[in-house]
């Protein structure tokens, strides 16, 4: 048997007996090894940034329908760092980052043509700005084919888990516990045994208030003023802040964030800052603790440059503090990149003869930007799949009844075929997806697809059309294509497209 030319590291000669002609990078050239070049564009509430990769990928098996897997990255091109452009304090400067963008691409010395595929990630205070929605639609149009997400909390929480090597870490050890302190939030992100098992978000990062080189107030949001106002101090746009009041808002900040990881009853600011639900519920142990993020270069004394915000105060007061946990501090693979690292993986899937599509001419449809919903591991009620679905649009930090984004709801988990099983899925797909007139694109990881379709249509009788593909494998991150159906062999071709990150 060949061995794995990757227990080894690269293939060395022109030509290999069992791969055929081996490229200049090392690996093989046939059509189970895939060469893509991807861009990230991260855009945070205090910084923005921009990274080119490789990517290398190979199909798992022979079979045609196989998906391929990610088998080398390298890095081409890391752009500098950006502090993320605003006209106003609700505005985001769009001419400064398309110009920011266009001139990363002229230094990289790769052309718009030569992008296969990519991510532009808005998160933090900056998704909360009025225009966040199309900037990311702007850059996106300028090259590639890219996914496009506006990271909500919860999102943002679980994409820096990734990012910083956190969620692989926690293959090897009890519980992790991730930290991204950007500008404008704190995320944390309980990782166990590979997954983000819980997360949280709550305003306190390091430009929730920022000046100018004269130390003059030039912004403050509100999460700022009310944390200042707790310790007396009055944050005003013009006004000059003290060194004393720097330092005193960094402490401040510290504090509350160490409440958040020390697990500790909140104060009633604690409980108006907070952005998700509710507090951490997860109480056993935590075996290590690790930070991403823009404040994360301070925590590790990476950076020493001033940015004009709390950042170095904040960084160095939560160092201060972290032993006072009793758990190590690891480090992490990405800080301020963590978030985008890679760009955008293509997964090619097939769903054969089981699909079911209430009109072909909806066909292809694109960008669907998937809801992972795990379905009960033990009894199956239509209770325990509405929550599923409930708690996966919630994860998503997706308004089911949004209409401005197109979605594919995915119900992942093994379906014994019967009657009432079909029907519990329906019922709860029905109930979730009441308010939407458009399109509904679902995903099964069980070959149920035509009976979930056919019931949907004939006993539900939902007036929206119905999409329904089945045996195919998504998570979070993911977006979809589903593409025109291949008549000869009654299949759906499905790219699924997902967040890359190192480690």
């Amino acid at each position: 048997m060949h061995d794995d030319p990757f227990e080894h590291g690269h293939i060395d000669g022109d030509e290999d007996p069992f791969f055929g002609s081996i490229a200049d990078d090392g690996f093989p050239v046939n059509p189970d090894w895939l060469r893509l070049t991807s861009v990230g564009i991260d855009i945070g509430s205090s910084t923005s940034h921009l990274m080119f990769s490789k990517i290398i990928m190979r199909r798992r098996s022979t079979e045609m329908s196989s998906a391929f897997e990610v088998v080398h990255r390298e890095v081409l091109y890391r752009s500098p760092i950006l502090l993320t452009p605003f006209i106003d304090e609700t505005t985001i400067d769009t001419d400064a980052l398309g110009e920011f963008v266009k001139n990363s691409y002229s230094e990289s010395g790769i052309a718009q043509e030569d992008v296969d595929t990519g991510a532009v990630i808005c998160t933090g205070e900056a998704v909360r700005k009025v225009n966040s929605e199309n900037i990311v639609r702007m850059l996106a149009a300028q090259g590639g084919r890219f996914v496009c997400a506006t990271a909500g909390p919860n999102l943002e929480a679980i994409l820096g888990a990734h990012g910083s090597g956190a969620v692989a870490r926690s293959k090897e050890i009890g519980a992790g516990m991730n930290v991204d302190m950007g500008g404008g939030t704190t995320k944390v992100a309980i990782v166990q045994d590979g997954a983000v098992t819980e997360t949280l978000a709550i305003s306190i990062g390091a430009r929730l208030v920022a000046w100018d080189t004269d130390d003059k107030i030039a912004r403050v949001e509100e999460a700022g003023r009310k944390i200042a106002s707790s310790v007396g101090i009055d944050l005003v746009v013009g006004n000059v802040i003290t060194q004393e009041q720097k330092e005193t808002l960094a402490e401040t900040f510290a504090d509350l964030v160490m409440k958040v990881l020390k697990r500790e009853e909140y104060t009633p600011l604690m409980m108006e800052l907070l952005v998700t639900a509710s507090p951490l519920a997860f109480a056993d142990p935590i075996d290590e603790v690790g930070f991403s993020g823009g404040v994360a270069e301070y925590v590790y004394d990476y950076d020493k440059q001033d940015y004009g915000d709390l950042g170095p105060l904040l960084g160095a007061a939560m160092r201060k503090r972290l032993p006072s946990m009793g758990v190590p501090l690891v480090g992490s693979s990405e800080r301020i990149r963590a978030t985008v690292i890679g760009a955008s993986q293509y997964t090619v899937q097939v769903s054969t003869s089981t699909v079911y599509v209430s009109d072909m001419s909806l066909l292809p449809q694109l960008d669907l930007q998937v809801i992972p919903s795990y379905l009960p591991t033990d009894d199956l009620t239509t209770k325990g799949v509405a929550d599923a679905i409930a708690h996966g649009f919630e994860r998503m930090d997706i308004d089911p009844t949004d209409m401005n984004r197109p979605l594919a709801l995915a119900l992942l988990g093994s379906v014994v075929p019967t009657y009432d099983s079909i029907k519990m899925i329906c019922d709860a797909i029905a109930d979730a997806l009441k308010h939407r007139t458009d399109v509904w694109n679902i995903i099964l990881s069980a070959d149920v697809a035509g009976l979930v379709g056919s019931m949907l249509k004939r006993e539900h009788k939902v007036k929206p059309e119905v999409i329904v593909v089945d045996g195919i494998q998504v998570g979070d991150f993911n977006f979809v294509d589903l593409g025109q159906s291949i008549e000869s062999v009654e299949a759906i071709p499905v790219v699924v497209k997902s967040l890359i990150f190192e480690g």
